[in-house]
């Protein structure tokens, strides 16, 4: 039997030793294939020395780093039987391999204990790593943790990590990972605003377009835990597993614990590379629905009336909508009985006869007469004290026997485990998705887990399993309806819920100076069709700032479009402007929402130049967010274009204000557009108009025939 295991995409290899326990020799940009005979001459060259005042033989950094082997960093298992068989060593035993899928086999005979670890190398270069731990004995084994293990080389020093909070979800900071670990864990029962499950690691300074960078991402909706090491002999990893409440997992003999599937890419291109292999990924392999359905533009009513709910009045608002040129209608909260405020009535989802005396379907069929479809807000996950549900079964909380629960947006969470509040839930659901013509739901969860207990037992895992298992069920049911995975915003976006949803709220933050840092980080991992991004209104409702059309619109351009508005109440020049940039965006949708997405380096921090590619066209975006450091604007150098090939630049839209900020000139954009050479663009650049601060301009590059 061979004693590696190497796997091969386009851009990426991956070497694995397999005895005396699987070990990762290498992972990174292609090599050729190692040959058979080759294989001692390149195993030696990996051969370490062994340190003075240290363990006499050398230790491998495994797929699942033990301290019984001597590995004394962070472990990959940590658990035991009242005590016992809490330092386990895992030896190879098999493996199977299917082009690039593997599955490795280790045990320890003593601890009775068994991994199979399983690895998948996709064409687009993606990894994809699971572990399962099952328990051999006949005494039940207390798991305290699982994590995902994957090294990274000396090199790669630089750790670039995303926290936030509600309305300012994924801020970058970067550190050094040069001596001991960066730790993050989040015990909120939720993915969180606060700290994203994912990170990228690199070469020292790696930049958008520079540097080798390898990502990593951790596919759960519950809580989980993070870390990036350097040992002291210099050897490095990444780390990610689900956070375990204490007791919350035991296995009986024969009983498996599954962990999340950890992603992980690698680019020899910097961050541009890492989201050209994570949206290859997530189109191929993660999103639920076909490539070739548009992204219906949205309008959400929630900023526009929120729970003032009038029939009539709605129908207007539709009206006005489908003159935009909206394609997707939602009804926000407080349609449902007894919902005037946040503080009564979830769980009690039936209509509200008092605000529709007539029912839902008039306002529906007045949206589908329109041509658009209807959406619906829910919160299912969710209870008001002050509800008939809650009066009715307060036993289908989930908390902590005896103890007070608190409440959080003055509800509480329901317990998906209770076989009878899930029917109760699904059944609410489906009674509504089968009496109206809803094709959309707006899926809201807006508080995190306090104390989460399950017949008194720790249960965020029980709760996110049932969670998925819910949503499943529905989709079942009625393969049509497509669900939005909205958190109070950000707070549950990963790739695990990604697969049962088909859009993310990004943040509830539409103010659109925020959205630009926010969409900028979420989308290195994921594409931009399922980054909710809508215009909001002249004076953003969470920032009190105002911002004008050019901002708002052009920043909403290139996500998953939508407006959160009351068109009614809008002057007839607003309503143009955001018709105007609802056109561009459907202009351009196919581009956006199937291209190759990138950022450009700056010298300035102050301005973004983004933008997406595909075959001969090319769209870029320059955001100025504040006062430029200079007079003059950085020249634009463009990438990826053919040296000898001519392209054509058009300034599509420009903020025409900034105009003053300038004398008159002869430079190209008087004229609206100018063709180049790509080897010219990529070499000299393209001298750019000063731009207001808070202000937008999009460039179009076609190449000439």
């Amino acid at each position: 039997m061979e004693p590696f295991i190497q796997l091969h995409s386009d851009l990426v290899s991956l070497v694995i030793k397999l005895r005396p326990a699987p070990e990762v020799l290498y992972w990174g940009k292609r090599i050729d294939t190692i040959a058979q005979h080759q294989w001692p001459e390149f195993e030696s060259s990996q051969q370490r020395a062994v340190p003075q005042a240290r363990l006499d033989h050398d230790v491998p950094l495994t797929l699942c780093p033990e301290l019984g082997r001597g590995s004394f960093g962070s472990s990959g298992l940590e658990g035991h039987r009242q005590g016992r068989a809490s330092m386990p060593r895992f030896d190879y035993v098999s493996h199977s391999q299917h082009t690039n899928q593997v599955e490795i086999l280790c045990q320890d005979s003593l601890a009775q204990l068994s991994l199979s670890i399983q690895l998948e190398l996709h064409p687009t270069g993606t990894l994809t790593k699971r572990i399962q731990l099952t328990n051999l004995a006949e005494q039940v084994y207390s798991l305290n943790k699982l994590a995902l293990t994957l090294p990274v080389p000396f090199r790669a020093s630089e750790l670039e990590s995303y926290h936030g909070r509600w309305s300012r979800e994924f801020q970058a900071q970067r550190q050094s990972i040069n001596h001991s670990a960066w730790l993050v864990e989040n015990r909120r029962g939720r993915t969180s605003h606060e700290y994203f499950p994912g990170c990228l690691v690199g070469n020292k300074g790696f930049s958008e377009q520079q540097g080798e960078v390898w990502s990593f991402h951790l596919a759960w909706s519950g809580n989980h835990h993070f870390r990036a090491e350097a040992k002291s002999d210099g050897r490095r990893f990444v780390q990610a597993g689900e956070w375990l409440i204490p007791g919350e997992i035991t296995l009986a003999k024969g009983q498996t614990y599954t962990t999340p599937e950890l992603i992980a890419s690698y680019s020899a291109q910097g961050i541009n590379g890492i989201r050209v292999a994570n949206h290859r990924y997530v189109r191929e392999q993660v999103l639920p629905f076909s490539a070739d359905k548009v992204r219906p533009v949205h309008l959400n009513t929630w900023e526009g009336i929120y729970f003032d709910h009038d029939p009539d009045y709605i129908r207007q608002m539709a009206t006005q909508a489908a003159a935009m040129g909206v394609e997707r209608f939602i009804i926000d909260d407080g349609w449902f009985k007894g919902r005037n405020n946040d503080k009564s009535s979830l769980g009690d989802w039936t209509l509200d006869k008092s605000k529709y005396p007539d029912g839902l379907n008039p306002v529906i069929d007045h949206v589908n007469a329109l041509g658009m479809e209807f959406g619906l807000w829910v919160e299912p996950e969710m209870v008001n004290p002050d509800s008939d549900l809650f009066r009715a079964h307060p036993e289908w909380l989930l908390a902590c026997e005896g103890y007070i629960q608190p409440t959080g947006r003055y509800q509480f969470v329901l317990n998906l485990q209770n076989r009878d509040c899930f029917n109760y839930v699904f059944n609410c659901l489906d009674s509504l998705l089968t009496e109206y013509n809803i094709g959309y739901l707006k899926w809201d969860m807006n508080r995190e887990l306090a104390q989460p207990t399950h017949q008194g037992i720790g249960a965020v895992h029980g709760q996110t399993t049932a969670l998925y298992r819910l949503i499943d069920q529905l989709v079942a049911a009625h393969p049509e309806v497509e669900i939005e995975s909205c958190s109070s915003g950000g707070g549950r976006i990963d790739y695990e819920i990604l697969k049962r949803t088909c859009r993310f709220w990004t943040s509830d933050c539409n103010d659109a100076l925020e959205r630009q840092t926010i969409q900028k980080h979420m989308g290195i991992f994921f594409p931009p069709e399922v980054m909710g991004a809508h215009i909001g209104p002249h004076h953003s409702h969470t920032t009190r700032r105002t911002h004008d059309i050019n901002l708002r619109g052009l920043t909403a351009l290139s996500g998953h479009m939508g407006v959160e508005l009351d068109p009614v109440k809008e002057s007839e020049d607003e309503k143009r402007a955001f018709a105007k940039y609802i056109a561009l965006h459907k202009q351009y949708r196919e581009l956006l929402h199937s291209g190759e997405s990138f950022y450009l380096d700056s010298t300035d921090p102050s301005r973004l130049a983004y933008g997406v590619t595909k075959a001969d066209c090319s769209l870029i975006m320059v955001c100025q967010l504040a006062m430029p450091d200079y007079a003059l604007a950085e020249p634009l150098l463009l990438t990826g274009l053919e040296h000898d090939a001519r392209y054509r630049i058009r300034l599509v839209d420009y903020l025409e204000t900034s105009l003053q900020l300038m004398k008159a000139s002869q430079s190209w954009w008087e004229e609206g557009q100018i063709d180049l050479t790509g080897e010219w663009l990529m070499a000299c650049g393209l001298n750019l108009p000063i731009l207001d601060p808070e202000a937008c301009l999009l460039l179009e590059v076609e190449r000439l025939e």
